[in-house]
This record gives C-alpha cells, sequence and structure tokens, in this order.
C-alpha cells in the first residue's frame, strides 16, 4: 500500500504531530493550575474549550475540504495550530489560555476532519487498502497522544510553556511535509454544505454510532484531561511518563490486537466487553485511589481497541462521502468529550477527586448498553453500504 504512497506518509505524519497536542498539556496540568492560582475547574477549560471549538467546526471543516481541496484544508488547520500553540506558550492568564487553546482546537478540526478523509480517499479501490489506511491513521493518533504528555513532562521539567513552543515547531515541519507530499486523492467529493452533518445524523446507523461513540469519549477524556489532577506527589516529568506509557498502549492495541481480536471473535462483540470493561476501571479508580495510575495505563489497552472500532463503523456504517462521514461522526463525539473535563473538574472541588469516577461509569455502561441493543442495525448498514475485506466490512465511499 506504501509503495508509491508518500501522501499516506505524509498525513499519518502530520495526524502524529497534530495528536501530540492533545496530550502535551496532560503533565502540565497540576503545575499550570499552581503557576496561574487556577482551580481545578478553571484549569480543565483548557481541554473543554479546546474540544468544543473542534466539536463546532465540523460544520465548517467538511465544507471547506470539499469547496476549496482536502489539502489546502490541511495545510489551513496546521498553520491555524502554529499559530495558537506559539500563543498559548505566552499566556497571561488561565482564561486567555483558554481562548487560545480554542483557537487550536479550530486548526485541529480542520485538520483532523480532513486527515481520514484523504488517507481513506488515496487508498480507496483495492481489497484490503481502506481497513490498512485506518490501521496507519489509528497508529499515528495513538502514537501522537502517547508523545504528546512526554514532550510535556520532558520539556515541562524546565518551564510549562516550552512544550507549547515545541508543539508548533513540530506543526510547522508537518505543514511543509503536508505542503510538499500531499495530493488530493484521485476521486474528488462533490460541494457539501454545513447542514448535511445534521441530515448526516438523520441516518439512524451514523446517529447511533456517534451517540455511542460519545458515550465512550467521554470517559476517554476524563481519563486524558482529568485524572493528571488525582495523581498526587508525581512530577511533571513522572506525569509525562505515565502517559506516555498509556499512550502507547493505546496505540499497540489499535494497531497490533484488534486485527487479532476480529480474528478470533465477533467484532460487536469485542467491543461490548470492552466498554463494560472500562465501565469497571472508573469503578475502581473511585474505590482505590493508591492503584490510580496502574488502573489508568492499563486502561489504554481498552481506550486502544474502542479507538480503532469506532473510527472504522464511523466510515462503514454511512451512506454518505467522506468528509461527510468523519464530520458528522467527530461533531457528536466530540460534544461529549468536551463536556466531561470541566464536569469531572466541578465535580472535584465539590465533592472530591474521586467522585467523578463514579459518574463516569454509568455514561460508559449507557453506551456499552446501546451497543447491544443497536449493534443489529449497525451490522446491517455495513452489509447496505459496505464491501467485506478480510472477514470485516469497509466502506470505499
Amino acid at each position: 500500500m506504501l509503495r508509491g504512497r508518500s501522501g499516506v506518509l505524509a498525513v499519518a505524519f502530520s495526524t502524529f504531530i497534530a495528536f501530540m497536542g492533545i496530550g502535551v498539556v496532560d503533565p502540565l496540568l497540576p503545575l499550570i493550575g499552581k503557576e496561574m492560582g487556577a482551580t481545578p475547574f478553571q484549569v480543565e477549560w483548557l481541554f473543554t474549550s479546546y474540544i468544543a471549538v473542534m466539536s463546532l467546526s465540523m460544520f465548517i471543516s467538511g465544507y471547506f475540504s470539499t469547496r476549496f481541496g482536502g489539502k489546502r484544508t490541511l495545510i489551513t488547520g496546521l498553520l491555524v495550530v502554529v499559530l495558537f500553540a506559539t500563543l498559548s506558550g505566552l499566556s497571561p492568564n488561565i482564561g486567555i489560555f483558554a481562548i487560545f487553546r480554542g483557537g487550536w482546537g479550530l486548526g485541529n478540526a480542520f485538520f483532523t476532519s480532513t486527515a481520514l478523509s484523504i488517507i481513506v480517499g488515496v487508498s480507496s479501490g483495492t481489497s484490503g487498502r481502506i481497513e490498512r489506511a485506518i490501521t496507519i491513521y489509528e497508529a499515528a493518533l495513538g502514537l501522537g497522544i502517547a508523545s504528546g504528555p512526554l514532550l510535556g513532562g520532558l520539556l515541562g521539567s524546565y518551564n510549562w510553556r516550552y512544550p507549547f513552543f515545541g508543539t508548533a515547531t513540530l506543526m510547522a515541519i508537518g505543514f511543509i511535509v503536508t505542503l510538499t507530499l500531499v495530493r488530493e486523492p484521485p476521486k474528488a467529493e462533490k460541494r457539501r454544505t454545513p447542514m448535511e452533518i445534521f441530515e448526516a445524523l438523520r441516518n439512524k446507523p451514523v446517529f447511533l454510532n456517534a451517540i455511542i461513540a460519545l458515550g465512550y469519549n467521554f470517559g476517554f477524556f476524563t481519563i486524558l484531561a482529568y485524572t493528571p489532577l488525582t495523581l498526587s506527589g508525581l512530577t511533571t516529568f513522572q506525569l509525562g511518563i505515565t502517559y506516555f506509557l498509556w499512550g502507547v498502549l493505546v496505540a499497540i492495541s489499535s494497531v497490533l490486537l484488534v486485527p487479532r481480536l476480529v480474528k478470533r471473535m465477533d467484532r460487536f462483540l469485542i467491543e461490548q466487553i470492552v466498554l463494560f470493561l472500562f465501565a469497571l476501571l472508573f469503578v475502581l479508580m473511585g474505590l482505590y485511589p493508591s492503584y490510580r495510575l496502574e488502573i489508568i495505563v492499563i486502561s489504554g489497552v481498552l481506550c486502544g481497541i474502542s479507538n480503532a472500532s469506532f473510527t472504522s463503523l464511523a466510515m462503514e456504517v454511512s451512506p454518505f462521502s467522506r468528509s461527510v462521514s468523519s464530520a458528522s461522526y467527530n461533531f457528536l463525539r466530540w460534544a461529549g468529550a468536551a463536556i466531561a473535563p470541566i464536569l469531572a473538574g466541578y465535580m472535584a472541588g465539590v465533592y472530591g477527586f474521586s467522585f467523578p469516577f463514579f459518574v463516569v461509569s454509568p455514561v460508559v455502561i449507557v453506551a456499552a448498553i446501546g451497543l447491544v441493543v443497536y449493534s443489529p442495525t449497525l451490522r446491517k448498514a455495513i452489509e447496505k453500504n459496505g464491501e467485506v475485506v478480510s472477514g470485516s466490512a469497509t466502506a470505499s465511499k
């Protein structure tokens, strides 16, 4: 697949850098709160503003992609991230910082909604290529999430502002690579309007997959955005190593573990089991604070499986174009993720640091039950829209 596909590797590299930006804040949260005199609720706005803007930007990112081309949308997003990552490092207070993180989320929305679409588009037409393309995308995503905390922990040990300048530099490199190597997919999509995202969400399988993913992402971003505040006693570097290990497990499980599991078990059954186990881990984190670090790292395996599963389903169950499928899915799932950090931060300030875990667990359980109930509907959508590849259905839209 990769022979002559330098564009796929270029987008994967830029995806890796883009998702570093999500996790780079992780080990810095306690330090930023201390330096700026911010409460857990205020600190969590650094994630919520970022994710909320990402979610809302899906309305226009898909339109831009089909109006001006995927490549232009990618490089626009990268430039916006370079700008706001730099400004984040210059933030004078937590309020301005949250605004700059929102701008960062805008750039990341333009990039992430288009990156998957381009990788799938370039890979269309050959048996097995779409599945492998999504695997490459998930590998880049997982490694990016893993490397972000490591970068934050290393540079943050000197000054909490340095990781943001480092991320801006790496994104500038990603911009050059994308500008040089990425080409438009051979089959261009017709122009789309922002309203088509709403129209796509009126499709029952598309909506069901996105709303179930919303519940999962509520838990995912509680792990990523909130748990660093609960690991008292760890240095910035130690927090970076902790979430680096977590991210490595996310990447390994999504790329290596999922294909092996799918060969032995039904894919929907796998995801149902994973979601129930994920909910159980939140209960354990609330009940046993002394083992919270180990549980967080272990949760990376479950997160990697879920990330790969829901991303694949977003393309497979949808009868719409790549950009609309990606944008509608990301809009709804990011909306759930945006609520999780500030809600956890608020509850921690009022009821204690363990309480949010007992709230997140039922949300994930509802998502698991939803997948059990509606998996027949999703199966039918896959059979209708996709082509069977290596025992699983993948859409070649």
